[in-house]
């Protein structure tokens, strides 16, 4: 099996961080190439159904690099309570180094497209479903497909989720510890 072509790769990455900071519909073609240092025939090449077809796959690229991230932190971590803390404190530090301006990897671009781009929507359902799976493992090893386990995992997507757009509008991370704290401390009654 070759290795991935390199201006694909890049248009995806590019995509993610741009659609991350601005929203899809602020993110034009051009500024894509222009991050990505990359031709625009690549594009077209690559991405033959357009800027819907290249959300798709920065959905899927961003939700990945969040399953891996959080798949590291359970497996460095001794207890699920720390490795979501841990978590927290690497959300509040990127977002920090951006200067606030890079918010969740999903929900800048799924709140405009969704539903009305299937793609995008699809792929973003396939990111949530592998962040529940994951944080539900995290939380409970022994019972991950357990109802509590399930619920837990989706309240603590959605305060993290709730918790990014009030620490980039605050400008401060605190929205984002307090929330893995309180999450924390759920996973600690199990």
């Amino acid at each position: 099996m070759g290795a991935r072509p390199k201006h694909r790769d890049r248009l995806v990455r590019a995509a993610a961080e741009l659609f991350r900071q601005r929203g899809y519909a602020a993110t034009g073609i051009n500024d894509i190439l222009g991050l990505a240092a990359a031709p625009k025939g690549s594009f077209y090449h690559y991405f033959p159904g357009g800027k819907e077809a290249l959300g798709a796959e920065a959905v899927r690229y961003a939700g990945d690099r969040v399953t891996e991230t959080l798949q590291t932190l359970q497996r460095d971590h001794r207890t699920p309570a720390a490795a979501l803390r841990a978590y927290g404190a690497l959300l509040a530090g990127w977002l920090a180094d951006s200067d606030y301006r890079d918010g969740c990897p999903l929900a800048t671009t799924v709140l405009e497209v969704t539903p009305q781009s299937e793609p995008i929507t699809a792929a973003a359902r396939e990111a949530y479903a592998a962040w529940r799976r994951t944080l539900a493992t995290l939380i409970d090893p022994d019972s991950a497909d357990g109802a509590r386990a399930q619920r837990l995992a989706s309240l603590a997507i959605s305060a993290l989720e709730g918790a990014l757009i009030q620490a980039r509008v605050a400008r401060d991370p605190a929205p984002i510890h307090d929330a893995c704290e309180q999450i924390a401390a759920l996973i600690d009654t199990l």
